[in-house]
């Protein structure tokens, strides 16, 4: 049976709009599962430069995307979470784990975590409310971490980041139908177009796959936050 197409506007910042055409039949989907933290400004530069691009080039229809907010956090054996850039990247973290739950639509969350390392990069992370707004959701995420259901989000992506194997070295940490990138993470559409077996391959992988020898990026290993390069701090 032919799958039907939806399509969907989404909107990154207010002067741009897309208009994204995604396949429901995510049983043939490429999945990608990125394990991030909110305040590593690689992670940001990573999210906003770069996983963008799934949106921007088609590559969203054969993709189940994955946002993992904890990275190289900690819980503590009181409970507490212990964030590598302080209590503020708990928070955010939580806010997006909550936004996840609160909105699956991988158009609507990802809007909303675009906006916020958006601002992030700019060192305005302060102003992260403003993102419900640019993203036309509602505020309902914030009475998921004021309730404590986010703070048990963040336990179920700690327990799911833990269990990572191998174990993630560094944030952002991209895994493909369960293969770890590692440090060729930027390279994770090319990933992703191998890794597809359906037949509706978009465009943007036919001209990925006619290169024989895909573009490295071997700056990579430098830009990434890396598990205990920083004291941590309690949340």
């Amino acid at each position: 049976m032919a799958c039907k197409k939806l399509l969907l506007m989404f909107s990154l910042l207010p002067s741009l709009l897309l208009l994204i055409s995604i396949s429901p039949c995510v049983a043939e989907n490429v999945t990608v599962s990125v394990y991030y933290e909110t305040l590593c400004p690689y992670c940001g530069d990573f999210i906003v430069n770069h996983l963008v691009k799934l949106f921007q080039n088609g590559l969203i229809s054969i993709v189940n995307l994955r946002m993992i907010p904890w990275g190289n956090a900690l819980i503590q054996s009181n409970g507490n979470f212990t964030c590598q850039h302080g209590p503020d990247e708990c928070f955010l973290n939580t806010i997006e784990a909550c936004t996840v739950a609160v909105y699956p639509d991988v158009v609507k969350h990802f809007n909303f975590i675009y906006c916020v390392e958006h601002l992030t990069l700019q060192r305005k992370q302060a102003e992260w409310m403003s993102c419900f707004d640019t993203a036309r959701l509602s505020k309902v995420p914030i009475d998921c971490y004021r309730n404590g259901y986010g703070k048990q989000l963040e336990q179920n992506y700690a327990t799911e980041t833990g269990q990572l194997n191998p174990p993630h070295r560094f944030v952002p940490w991209v895994v493909v139908n369960n293969q770890p990138l590692q440090e060729d993470f930027m390279n994770f559409a090319s990933y992703v177009c191998k890794a597809y077996r359906g037949t509706k391959l978009p465009q943007a992988c036919r001209s990925l796959l006619k290169s024989e020898n895909l573009p490295k990026n071997s700056d990579s290993t430098n830009s990434v936050c890396y598990a205990g390069e920083e004291t941590l701090t309690k949340s």
